[in-house]
């Protein structure tokens, strides 16, 4: 059975309360793609939102981001008496005001909890305590970096010597907020397998700076003796910039993670086969080579390629979590190394309808070999089909059209003709933004790479009426 799905985050569905979460829109979600004969919802990382309100620099691989606890729920809990909706119809997100109003509640939340038996098996996890340290510190430093806090607090991670007495309602916040994210989450999560429906789970190959996971694992990458990153990451110029992309992750220690027989993400990858069914992993040519830029340059430009112990790293994971299932983003101009390695452990990899559509081919025959492979109209970071196609000359819409005709892509407007072909291909998984289903123009676009701030992961519906009312569209493609 071929699987199909969407691409929805979380935070872009409807809610009471600004920003989507794990609340009744989410079960309605699962519902309506049940309905449409859907298999597959994948989404964004659910982490603690770093910098930019990016999803991809993290504050932790492990925590979740309160601002998906769902206030309704610590209601029903008796948590919480009636919250009011607050920013219900908005179609954006405002991180800053949604975060103080939840926040608010939370603690109220917190305040009437009584740990039970459930909990206290939940924060027996290592991480729980130590994100709580973390986090309480990072506030108690006006959110600025770790290796800007002073010297006793940054070593607390290394020495246990600091004193926390004083911080110890805070750290169980923290703690409290975890718990809930992690129950509400499973929740959702059991509600989506009972009904038919595996979640995609999307982690960045590399972490943040500002992150527990560096904080805790300091060996782990290549930092100075201000414990600042000697060399970040990114990618050289290529489609998305002139310059590359310096995304300013440190760099990973290969060699002494490898002598610590891969620990940092063999755990990272272990928690994450219990939060998800599937595990797309962003970047993955960086398990094969990865460009390593110094610190003190402003650009990508300037870097080097340099190999990773992939095939090492992945036997390991095998070998201690066998029923793992992994799908890779290896797109861009790659090596062909980074597909042998793709191939050698039958990983399931990209290709994206908006870069290979051809108007000019007879036939668009690089859809023949694509068994082995997802296909997506275009992922998070792209246009939506109809910003893209609005952007073509009017002679390459022509060819467009024509080409979509030949394949017998006849109904609806343009978005939804590359949504029934993309649907139609033979390949082992074919996944469709929600944008495109419901004909947004570049008004959806979730990111531009390269660019920072508003709009970036702003998008959201406030009624999933749009998406409802294709289902019945959508289950008469999937039938064919």
């Amino acid at each position: 059975m071929k699987k199909v799905g969407v691409l929805m985050p979380v935070a872009s569905l409807p809610s009471n309360h600004g920003i989507g979460d794990f609340g009744k829109y989410s079960y309605d979600f699962i519902d309506s793609m049940k309905k449409a004969g859907m298999n597959i919802w994948q989404i964004l990382p659910l982490n603690p939102l770093g910098y930019g309100n990016s999803p991809y620099q993290p504050y932790s691989s492990y925590a979740g981001d309160e601002l998906y606890i769902n206030l309704d729920r610590l209601v029903e809990d008796g948590l919480l008496e009636e919250v009011k909706p607050y920013r219900k119809n908005k179609k954006t997100i405002d991180y800053i005001h949604v975060r103080n109003f939840k926040n608010k509640y939370l603690k109220k939340a917190f305040r009437n909890f009584k740990p039970n038996k459930a909990y206290k098996a939940f924060i027996q996890q290592e991480w729980v305590y130590e994100y709580a340290v973390y986090l309480t510190l990072k506030k108690q430093n006006n959110l600025i970096c770790w290796n800007e806090w002073p010297v006793e607090q940054q070593n607390w991670i290394l020495d246990r010597q600091y004193d926390l007495a004083p911080f110890q309602e805070a750290i169980s916040y923290e703690m409290f907020v975890q718990y809930e994210f992690y129950k509400q989450w499973l929740d959702l999560k059991a509600y989506a397998n009972k009904n038919g429906i595996e979640i995609m789970g999307d982690i960045p190959i590399y972490v943040g700076i500002d992150s527990l996971d560096v904080w805790s694992n300091q060996k782990c990458f290549l930092l100075g003796a201000d414990n600042k990153p000697s060399f970040v990451a990114g990618v050289p110029p290529d489609y998305f910039s002139k310059t590359g992309q310096r995304w300013g992750n440190p760099i990973y220690d290969w060699d002494y993670i490898e002598k610590t027989n891969f620990k940092f993400w063999i755990d990272r990858l272990s928690y994450c086969n219990k939060m998800f069914d599937i595990v797309r992993i962003d970047h993955f040519r960086a398990f094969d080579t990865y460009w390593k830029i110094p610190a003190s340059c402003p650009t990508a430009e300037v870097g080097e390629w340099v190999e990773a112990p992939g095939y090492a790293l992945f036997d390991e994971v095998f070998k201690q979590i066998k029923d793992i299932n992994i799908i890779v983003e290896d797109l861009g101009d790659l090596r062909p190394e980074v597909l042998q390695l793709r191939d050698h452990y039958d990983f399931k990899g990209m290709r994206i309808v908006q870069f290979n559509f051809n108007p000019d081919e007879e036939e668009n025959s690089v859809y023949d070999h694509v068994e082995n492979l997802v296909l997506y109209t275009g992922t998070h970071d792209n246009q939506t089909m109809r910003g893209w196609y609005k952007d073509q000359p009017a002679k390459i819409k022509k060819r467009v059209r024509k080409n979509l005709k030949r394949y017998e892509c006849l109904e609806g407007p343009i978005s939804w003709k590359f949504v029934e072909f993309t649907y139609k291909q033979n390949s082992y998984m074919s996944i469709v933004p929600m944008q495109d289903i419901i004909n947004l123009g570049d008004e959806g676009r979730i990111n531009t790479p390269g660019t920072l701030g508003s709009p970036n992961w702003e998008w959201k519906m406030n009624d999933l009426k749009p998406f409802v009312e294709r289902v019945d569209a959508l289950r008469k493609i999937l039938r064919k």
